[in-house]
């Protein structure tokens, strides 16, 4: 068991390690973008069924496939115990992406003190809506509703269901470590299957009701503890973390998706400020006027939540060590 452990606590670190200072990998060798393609093909062989029955063939074989490649490189990998444990930590750290997530807000918010046409055209990436005409409220609106919302599955919810199972791999003694690899990756596919396929237009109404509702299921405990984690750390920064949990409570359920709202709402109970997405929802309440410095403080909550969830998450794992 100890050797259980130790192998999780190193592979986690160097994986925390190869993303906050190296960030994504290469395109060509990214297992998501892999995962794109494969979807991609599936997709074009399924959609012609118009029934839901399609999305879940896309579903079945897209994680069949793209697990069966990862099984493949991790058997090839086993040759060397170091090889080993470098390539699954460089895995596991594609299937979250804190560099990126923090890296982008700060990108958008350097762009809005320069050039507000440049700034619309870096936030036209990260969100469905029109920018060509958004204010710069609206910009910082949508550059932390976007941080925010992807707290819960660009790190909480793959690390969550990383850790729930190296805990059952030390109660169990478990040692065969390629499985650990596949928990957090299995969920990639699935977040994955929904930005590509999760939308209610004519084309993907039918293929993306499955993937859309897997990744509902799956966030679901996931958001809550990051909506929690945001307001403990509005306690900590000494923003408004009564208002936070008051305005998570409130306005939470007020988005399309059942889990996005609850990192989003409490950012904006902890900032005092409102977030608008035109024709869809406003989270929290206008008592402070929206503007860029709001980026800053969002980008330092969603640090420190994704910092005390990491050290919350290795306590645990900790203590059921000691206990076993």
């Amino acid at each position: 068991m100890l050797e259980v452990y130790y192998f999780i606590i190193i592979s986690f670190f160097i994986s925390l390690i190869i993303d906050l200072f190296y960030g994504e990998l290469p395109t060509k060798i990214h297992p998501v973008v892999i995962i794109g393609k494969i979807i991609t093909f599936f997709k074009n062989i399924f959609i012609k069924y118009h029934n839901r029955w399609s999305g879940f063939f896309t579903t079945f074989f897209t994680i069949v496939f793209s697990c069966l490649i990862l099984f493949v490189v991790m058997l090839i990998s086993s040759v060397n115990d170091y090889l080993f444990i470098i390539i699954f930590s460089i895995i596991l750290s594609s299937t979250y992406s804190v560099k990126m997530l923090l890296s982008t807000a700060k990108d958008i918010e350097n762009d809005l003190k320069q050039d507000l046409n440049k700034a619309r055209q870096s936030v036209s990436y990260l969100v469905s809506r029109d920018t060509d005409e958004l204010t710069e409220s609206f910009i910082v609106s949508a550059t932390i509703e976007s941080m925010t919302e992807n707290i819960t599955d660009s790190y909480i919810a793959p690390v969550f269901y990383f850790i729930i199972v190296s805990i059952i791999f030390m109660i169990l003694n478990i040692d065969y470590y390629m499985i650990l690899l596949f928990v957090p990756f299995i969920y990639r596919i699935s977040n994955t299957l929904d930005a590509m396929l999760g939308y209610t237009t004519d084309e993907l109404i039918d293929i993306g009701f499955i993937p859309a509702k897997l990744d509902d299921i799956l966030n679901y405990i996931p958001s809550r503890l990051s909506g929690l984690f945001v307001v403990l750390s509005a306690y900590l920064l000494r923003y408004d973390g009564k208002n936070a949990f008051k305005i998570m409570k409130r306005d939470a359920r007020k988005c399309p998706s059942p889990n996005s709202g609850y990192t989003m709402a409490s950012t904006a109970g902890a900032l005092n400020i409102q977030l608008v997405k035109k024709d869809t929802y406003i989270l929290g309440d206008n008592t402070n006027e929206i503007d860029v410095s709001d980026i800053s403080k969002a980008i330092k909550l969603t640090s420190l939540t994704i910092a005390l969830f990491t050290i919350f998450i290795l306590i645990i794992m900790t203590i059921f060590y000691m206990i076993i």
